[in-house]
C-alpha cells in the first residue's frame, strides 16, 4: 500500500478489530455528519467504510450499512448493481481492489461526495469521485462512481493554468 493509501474498491479491506469497537460506530458518524454538515466527521466515516486497518468495517457491518434497495452505478462502464446482496457478491469476486488516497470529502444532509485517487499498482492511477446518497437512518441508498485516467493537458493551456500535484486539494 502506498503512503496515505487506503483500500476503496469495492469497500472490502482488512476488517475491524475488537479494539476499534469503543470508537463511534460508522452509522453514528454518518448520522452526525448528516445532522451537522461536518465534512470532517463524514471523512472519518468514509475512511472506515473504505478501509484502513483496524478501523475497517466487517463484511456484516458493511452489508447492514447499505439499504436493502441499494443501487451502485458506474456510468462510464454503463454498469449497475441492484441490491446489497448483489453488491456483496460482486465484492466477494473482485480480484484485487486498488488503494485510494482521499483528497476531499464534501456534502450535506443525505448527499456526500468523496474525491480520491485509486492506485491499482504499477503506476496505474485513476481519479475517482464517489457520490453517496443516504436514507434518513444513514444507510447507503445510492452509490455512483466516476473514474478518470489522468492525462497531459494540451500545450495551448500552459500559460493559463497551474499544474496540480497528485495530492493537490
Amino acid at each position: 500500500m502506498h503512503p496515505g493509501g487506503i483500500n476503496l474498491w469495492p469497500f472490502t479491506a482488512v476488517r475491524r478489530s475488537m479494539t476499534a469497537m469503543a470508537e463511534p460506530e460508522i452509522g453514528t458518524l454518518i448520522r452526525r455528519a448528516m445532522d451537522t454538515g461536518d465534512a470532517s466527521v463524514m471523512r472519518e466515516a468514509f475512511l472506515r467504510l473504505i478501509g484502513g486497518g483496524h478501523d475497517s468495517l466487517s463484511p456484516e457491518a458493511e452489508y447492514e450499512l447499505r439499504h436493502p434497495d441499494y443501487v451502485m452505478e458506474m456510468p462510464q462502464s454503463r454498469e449497475r448493481i441492484r441490491g446489497r446482496d448483489a453488491m456483496r457478491s460482486m465484492q466477494e469476486q473482485f480480484p484485487a481492489p486498488p488503494d485510494i488516497t482521499v483528497r476531499r470529502v464534501t456534502g450535506a444532509a443525505t448527499v456526500w461526495v468523496l474525491e480520491g485517487v485509486n492506485d491499482y499498482g504499477g503506476g496505474e492511477l485513476w481519479n475517482v469521485v464517489v457520490i453517496l446518497e443516504f436514507d434518513e437512518q444513514g444507510r447507503i441508498l445510492r452509490d455512483t462512481r466516476y473514474y478518470a485516467k489522468p492525462f497531459d493537458p494540451p500545450a495551448w493551456r500552459a500559460g493559463l493554468v497551474e499544474q496540480m500535484g497528485e495530492s493537490s486539494q
